[in-house]
């Protein structure tokens, strides 16, 4: 199941809390900060950043709350390797009154409450690895250790108790291989509805092969059984379908999502819930706690490389019965289904299934498992994280007595906003979208019940808190502040926002952030930073950017960073304004805010550096290829072909969705009109550029090519891989790379501009 929605997914903007940032000591002949390294911004402080996330309101009404918290911990046999870990941690609902629930070196993620009205057997339930494969365990809130729920062989992951506690579904995933030979799941062990796309043979022919004895020296099918045999132990790998391309590996083979359901209750057996060679995602119990609604394929019988329209199906619990569609329409991708707490009511979300944009909110009625009146609400965003505040039971039934849902029956989500990521609540009797957070502010995770909102949030301040508030947003206050210690007299730098008009007439918010410790009278380099996607959104709290950004600022550099035509939180129109247009429009406006930065009376204008990771590793090589203001610049990750990008990574759908197939009329002569590399004798601008050797989003044949022509050209260029690493290696992946990629950003800029040039003016 494939869907081109362009969903911003992102780690959410600005929290209210203040620091005071303390005024830095610099070096009164280079301008450049000179302070003690415990009041600035270290590189190995992204080492201390801790992140609040999933959290999980008692479902009695009672004052706690769940929530984990990810560090990043050394490793006790390797001082410069470290890991990630999770944990989970119970609050009382008041300032510093969390414990731990969960510790030691295996992480314990996605805790979710058992529902239950007595105190003493509340239990959760949360996913730990057991020998390198996801369980669940159940762990006794009255005391008692944690046990081992599910010991599946393909792990399992998302956790949800049923409506009584007394079940608990969850996903497992499978490959085509083991679902080929697993009879639960493939009863009779049949082959899919879909060709496999094996030229020459047939399904019945491809699964014929389990069972025959490999034989190199055999009859046909056991040679066959021998050749699937070096694909199973990775001598071979036979590649027949269109996606095969993972985020760290090529995967010719298939895997598919199967729900299940599991009696909660020591050695209890899982049963599923779903089969087949297809997968079921999203999965959400029915309050009457006999179905499940998720989201399949739409055509059961289309290869799931080639089928992009999705449904929302409903399911019998028992695993009994066909999945009967819900919410289905040609053309269309529906997602996260989530009905009521009365069952009257669906939230979905739904967009087109080919095209740029995003995913829409959506409402319909529902009787049992028929929907009716399907609408989409008046909102230009692209929502997410939909979850309906709990009603008691006299609500529910009050509620399912009337023809019109109750005004109890409220949904919150998120949505990236204008630079924000604001939560919003949603009353589906009136239609009416409230905004209960205040600006310059990210939400991550949050949980509603009828009398608080509890949810962690991101600030320039802080880059990860736990607050809480009333249902209507008022009254916030902080609960858990993880990162306070290490924050104290850190220099940090506030983002000041500004508005672009561009030829469009378009406003583009762009921020500018000042060096920490700016002593007047004195000039810094400046670094225009850039975001991807290109539908992601940055803002003053822009989660994944937080330590990057303080770090510039630290080491004596301005950033200025804004959210071109094609960023996501503006709506469907911007969203859509770069539509055969990547780089001339995008690259006004981001080039429009370095300008108007750069008429800061503390920029020195010969010293201009540029940066931008995927889409903007893109328009890094653009800018550079059509400007000669910058003194250096970094690549990171980047795209530079459009017509080979089809090729070299998983997001080739951005070519035909953005541009069209290159053999279509007229558009191989935009995808070159395009593409950097059409300009590469162009760049003279000293040139890093950076990609990981594992990387198969954007395909590291990408910075292959344009470092290889650049040295052909005689250009100063130098090439950085990271090996092991993926695309995600600047918010994610090894910790030790993460120092290293920003070590080398500071380090290649300072070659060029780590002296004021001879002249340069001081103020």
């Amino acid at each position: 199941m494939k869907s081109s929605i362009q969903i911003g997914l992102l780690w959410g903007l600005m929290g209210a809390q203040l620091v005071l940032a303390q005024a830095t000591p610099v070096n009164s002949v280079t301008g450049r900060v000179s302070d003690p390294k415990t009041t600035r911004v270290q590189v190995t402080d992204l080492t201390r950043i801790k992140q609040v996330g999933g959290i999980q309101l008692a479902p009695d009404g009672s004052s706690r709350a769940l929530y984990t918290l990810t560090t990043i911990e050394p490793q006790t046999d390797a001082p410069d390797e470290f890991d990630y870990r999770t944990q989970i941690y119970l609050s009382g609902l008041k300032p510093n009154s969390a414990v731990a629930l969960t510790r030691g070196t295996e992480s314990a993620r996605q805790p979710v409450w058992q529902p239950s009205s007595n105190d003493a057997s509340q239990q959760i339930a949360f996913v730990r690895n057991v020998k390198n494969k996801p369980q669940v365990f159940v762990m006794p809130l009255g005391g008692g250790e944690a046990y081992a729920l599910t010991n599946v062989p393909y792990g399992v992951s998302n956790p949800v108790f049923s409506p009584d506690g007394k079940r608990l579904l969850f996903t497992c995933s499978v490959t085509f291989a083991e679902l080929q030979n697993d009879t639960l799941l493939n009863p009779g062990k049949r082959g899919p509805l879909w060709s496999v796309e094996k030229p020459g043979m047939s399904t019945s022919a491809v699964m014929g092969n389990a069972g025959v004895k490999p034989n190199p020296d055999g009859s046909l099918a056991e040679v066959r059984a021998y050749l699937a045999k070096d694909e199973t132990d990775k001598k071979a790998k036979v590649i027949t379908r269109t996606n095969f391309q993972g985020e760290a590996t090529t995967e010719p083979m298939l895997s598919f999502q199967h729900v299940y359901v599991i009696d909660v209750r020591e050695g209890a057996t899982p049963r599923p819930v779903t089969r087949g060679f297809a997968s079921y995602l999203a999965p959400a119990w029915m309050p009457n706690g006999q179905t499940i609604l998720a989201v399949t394929d739409r055509d059961p019988t289309q290869h799931p490389d080639r089928e992009y329209d999705s449904a929302i199906v409903a399911l019998a619990a028992d695993g009994s019965g066909a999945a009967t569609p819900v919410l289905s329409e040609a053309g269309k991708s529906f997602g996260n289904p989530t009905p009521s707490p009365s069952g009257m009511l669906l939230a979905y979300l739904v967009g087109a299934s080919r095209d740029v944009g995003f995913a829409q909110l959506g409402l319909a009625n529902l009787n049992g498992t028929n929907a009716a009146n399907a609408r989409q609400m008046a909102f230009d965003r692209a929502a997410g994280s939909l979850s309906w505040a709990p009603m008691n039971a006299t609500a529910v039934s009050r509620a399912r007595g009337q023809k019109n849902a109750a005004p109890a029956e409220t949904l919150y989500f998120i949505a990236p906003t204008n630079g924000d990521v604001p939560l919003y609540r949603l009353n589906p009797a009136s239609g009416t979208i409230d905004k209960l957070t205040t600006p310059e502010r990210g939400i991550t995770a949050f949980a509603a019940d009828q009398s608080r909102l509890v949810y962690a949030t991101t600030a320039v301040a802080d880059p990860s808190a736990l607050e809480m508030a009333s249902v209507s947003g008022q009254n916030p206050q902080v609960l858990e502040q993880p990162n306070a210690g290490w924050l104290t007299g850190k220099a940090l730098s506030y983002p000041e926002k500004r508005v672009y008009t561009n030829s469009k007439g378009q406003a583009i918010d762009y921020w500018i952030m000042k060096p920490a410790g700016l002593q007047a009278g004195r000039t810094y380099p400046l670094v225009l930073n850039m975001h991807g996607g290109p539908t992601a959104m940055w803002g003053p709290g822009e989660a994944s950017m937080w330590h990057e950004l303080q770090y510039l600022c630290a080491q004596g550099y301005g950033v200025v960073y804004a959210n071109p035509r094609g960023s996501g939180g503006y709506g469907q129109a911007f969203q859509r304004a770069n539509v055969r247009d990547w780089g001339t429009g995008p690259a006004e406006d981001v080039l429009a805010a370095a300008t108007v930065a750069a008429r800061e009376t503390w920029v020195d204008t010969t010293r201009q550096v540029i940066t931008g990771g995927s889409y903007a590793g893109y328009l890094t090589a653009w800018i550079v290829a059509h400007d000669n203001r910058f003194k250096a610049a970094f690549a990171q990750r980047g795209v530079y072909d459009l017509t080979t990008f089809m090729g070299e990574g998983n997001a080739w759908n951005l070519v035909p969705n953005y541009f069209g197939l290159p053999w279509e009329a007229g558009a191989k002569a935009i995808l070159d009109a395009n593409s950097p590399y059409s300009f590469v004798q162009n760049i003279k601008t000293p040139l890093l550029i950076k990609h990981g050797e594992n990387d198969l989003r954007t395909g590291i044949i990408q910075s292959e090519m344009l470092y290889k022509s650049l040295k052909i050209l005689n250009r100063p260029v130098e090439y950085v891989r990271m090996p092991g690493a993926t695309h995600e290696l600047s918010r994610s992946g090894n910790v030790r790379q993460r120092i290293d990629r920003l070590l080398r950003i500071w380090e290649f800029f300072e070659r060029f501009v780590g002296e004021p040039a001879p002249g340069a003016r001081v103020k």
